[in-house]
């Protein structure tokens, strides 16, 4: 080869060096960021994911980093050149980084090795092994928007094709997010007799309690009545106000505040207990997310007014003694709200030793917010009684009392498991298995 065209294919090569060069720095960088990151979850415990997520094979993967592109949440990042899990706690289960893997590396499960989850098992129309029990949504692994919707509509679909009961309702449902929503517009769709229940003062289901300011919808969905609905992605608050909408637009009737408390078998059907009456109804369908019925303390005085289980609105708060109950993100995120509102004194309580469960970012939050005297953090501290002026406690084993105005319960849910079982529900524990 001649002088002449070594330089011919130094001065093409060289482009091309570049580039390469550049990518391999960036490359690196961001995996040191990643691997950074899963370093600060594992120290602080968030290991565990809540319930579906994915699994990458690494011997598929080709770290292209569309899955990461696609999480909303930042869940998932490249180390070592293949996509992994680097915010286990973050992942909420909507499935957009297997829709976006361009070579099949990403398997969605339930549960890990250490913690499994249950989920009821259900067939090809979302009804379980118990005639005229149906499950739609989040509380049968499925957080897609997209997935939840489509099997509220599919449920409808099988009890609108079976004879009427002798129920006053051919269908209860019970939850207003996605899937219960969707459930109701086909209700309407094919003219049964419906009630749609909803525990909460608002609808959205899950994405009510989305902490995060955008999520995902990446495939179209068809609804009775409103139409083909397409978002790619779309903040929080303006997919709430699109739900409002189409509640609104088909007339869609949702009973809110009134909780299920127990179903029984009766002539055929079942009856439903709930905090407002007792419903006759063919068939129902639970359309409730994972969060399941907020978990109470169970002590004296909790039936308070001034005893809630979420924060709506932190201004209310605004020069009141506000004592927040809880030791994972939703309390320390309540408690921080609380201590921005003016005049407000805020105490947060946890029994356990430490936060071991929370983000890092929610860490140095409250870390600043103690420092600063904004928010009093008790920790080895357990409720004993509510009364209407103060909060009586156990600190390390001994009584202790705080004047109080408001107390806000952050303590998890509890999961209608029970309940299932009861009614003959098969729910099988997945331990990291789609």
């Amino acid at each position: 080869m001649t002088a002449t065209s070594w330089l011919a294919v130094l001065l093409y090569a060289l482009p091309l060096v570049v580039v390469l060069a550049i990518y391999l720095v960036r490359r690196n960088r961001r995996e040191r960021v990643h691997r950074g990151e899963l370093e600060q979850a594992m120290k602080a415990g968030l290991t565990e994911p809540a319930s579906l997520h994915p699994v990458v094979d690494p011997a598929r993967c080709i770290g292209s980093s569309t899955c990461v592109n696609a999480c909303p949440e930042s869940a998932l990042g490249i180390i070592g050149g293949k996509a992994q899990l680097i915010h286990p706690a973050a992942c909420i289960g909507h499935g957009a980084c297997a829709a976006a893997c361009p070579v099949e590396a990403i398997t969605l499960v339930f549960g890990t090795e250490r913690r499994g989850v249950d989920i009821p098992q259900v067939n090809p129309d979302f009804e379980t092994n118990v005639p005229g029990i149906f499950i739609a949504g989040e509380l049968g692994g499925m957080g897609l928007i997209r997935k939840a919707a489509e099997q509220g509509l599919q449920a409808m679909e099988t009890i609108a094709r079976r004879p009427r009961s002798d129920a006053p309702l051919d269908a209860l449902i019970v939850g207003a997010g996605p899937a219960g929503i969707a459930a109701g517009l086909g209700a309407i769709k094919h003219g049964l007799r419906y009630r749609v229940i909803e525990q909460e003062v608002d609808l959205g289901g899950a994405v009510f309690h989305y902490p995060r300011h955008k999520i995902a919808m990446t495939a179209p969905v068809d609804l009775p009545v409103v139409g083909r609905v397409k978002f790619e992605e779309v903040s929080k608050e303006k997919l709430l106000e699109f739900w409002q909408s189409v509640v609104g637009r088909a007339g869609l009737a949702i009973d809110f505040s009134v909780r299920m408390e127990k179903i029984t078998r009766r002539n055929g059907g079942y009856r439903v207990e709930t905090t407002n009456g007792t419903f006759d109804t063919g068939a129902v369908v639970l359309a409730i997310g994972r969060r399941g019925t907020p978990r109470k303390l169970d002590v004296e005085g909790e039936h308070l007014p001034k005893v809630v289980y979420r924060l709506i609105e932190p201004a209310q708060y605004g020069g009141r003694r506000v004592l927040v109950v809880g030791g994972g993100d939703s309390a320390v995120e309540a408690a921080l709200a609380c201590a921005e509102q003016p005049d407000a004194t805020v105490a947060l309580a946890y029994r356990g030793d430490a936060f071991n469960r929370i983000k890092a970012k929610n860490r140095e939050r409250l870390e600043t917010a103690r420092s600063a005297h904004r928010v009093d953090v008790r920790l080895r501290t357990e409720v004993t009684r509510i009364l209407p002026d103060r909060v009586e406690l156990l600190v390390d084993g001994m009584p202790a009392s705080i004047d109080n105005d408001a107390v806000i319960v952050q303590a998890g849910g509890v999961l209608p498991t029970a309940l299932l079982r009861e009614l003959g529900v098969t729910v099988e524990t997945k331990y990291g298995t789609a």
